[in-house]
């Protein structure tokens, strides 16, 4: 019996015959777990599996590249590392501490949060709770949610203890003799070399001299105790930030290469990304947040829109992620900085 036009038409539609794939394509392939399988294995065959799956693999590989080129010895790369408040308040934090301590990076920019939760944690302990436990009876009890993590605020108290005689003293070397000039980075500095405790990510920033940047400084715990510092003092404390935007764009402008890794959006994302504008881009970028590009938000945007603006090089090696950096970051560093470190160290033990 022969097929009627209509069923003729309807096939052609259905089956419509395929272009040859293009060169190299790769084939969508997840693990075998039929045979045992270790973490860099399974990273590895995260590149075939699509979707975020294959975002993390050339997360990884990216940063992978920036890492090793840090030793370039023509063209060395300087790597700037940015990430929100609540990743210091979570188990991220021994991650980044970390990065700081074996000098993996070489500049970090920040919220007020993130500086100030490294320093309270030294003082008491963040715990696990729930997201859907309430505010109110929270509020009644002195307990602080940060998601699914509590912080007493009897913490918040012992910071505020530990942090004002540094205040007084600070206002002393500003008003005194030396006529100290505080910016946000020297003020983290200081706080670094005064909490002298190995578990603070900015006791290593001290340490090893990396500098840390925080625009928005007063934003949180620590813009409370300036504040109040500044009704139990003759002299308020003064801060600079245009000294900070000079030593960060300078930074920039002098790096033969530039990379950046962005945990988490605002204040940190943009501030690292506009100081790439004046060396004309970021040669590498990798951007790890759940944030979307359709209310507009610069926490929300692709790389693709950082390039139209000058921020990262067109050809640039980048990728955006989207997921929790909670989730991803801890595997993005066991694949580089951590297994680099572990073979040194393996190779410093055969030395031995």
């Amino acid at each position: 019996m022969a097929a009627s036009p209509e069923s003729t038409v309807a096939h052609a539609s259905v089956l419509m015959p395929s272009q040859d794939l293009p060169e190299g394509s790769k084939r969508v392939r997840g693990p075998d777990f039929d045979k045992p399988i270790n973490l860099a294995d399974l990273l590895g065959s995260f590149e075939t599996i699509g979707f975020q799956a294959t975002g993390l693999a050339r997360a990884i590989e990216v940063i992978e590249n920036m890492r090793q080129q840090r030793t370039n010895p023509d063209e060395p790369l300087t790597l700037f590392l940015g990430y929100t408040s609540n990743l210091i308040s979570s188990g991220l934090r021994e991650i980044l501490c970390f990065l700081a301590k074996h000098k993996m990076v070489d500049a970090i920019v920040t919220t007020a949060g993130g500086i100030e939760e490294d320093f309270v944690k030294c003082m008491g302990t963040t715990v696990l709770g729930d997201f859907h436990l309430d505010g109110a009876t929270l509020r009644k009890k002195g307990f602080n949610r940060i998601g699914n993590l509590l912080v007493p605020n009897s913490n918040y108290c012992a910071f505020e203890d530990w942090v004002v005689p540094i205040l007084d003293t600070m206002v002393e070397e500003q008003e005194g003799p030396e006529r100290v000039k505080w910016s946000p980075s020297s003020v983290i500095r200081r706080l670094g070399k005064e909490i002298d405790n190995e578990e603070s990510v900015y006791y290593w920033c001290y340490k090893n001299d990396i500098p840390v940047f925080c625009p928005a400084l007063t934003d949180g715990s620590l813009g409370d105790m300036i504040y109040f510092h500044t009704y139990k003092t003759d002299a308020q404390l003064t801060i600079d930030i245009v000294a900070d935007i000079r030593k960060l764009n300078d930074m920039s402008v002098h790096a033969k290469q530039a990379g950046m890794i962005i945990l988490g959006g605002g204040v940190c994302k943009h501030q690292i990304a506009n100081a790439m504008l004046f060396r004309n881009g970021a040669d590498y970028a990798v951007y790890i947040n759940t944030g979307q590009e359709y209310d507009g938000s610069d926490s929300g945007a692709r790389p693709d829109e950082a390039v139209s603006w000058g921020k990262i090089r067109a050809g640039a090696e980048s990728v955006k992620v989207y997921a929790d950096a909670t989730l991803v970051f801890p595997l993005v560093v066991a694949a580089t900085f951590a297994k680099a470190h572990w073979a040194a160290q393996r190779e410093a033990d055969k030395a031995w």
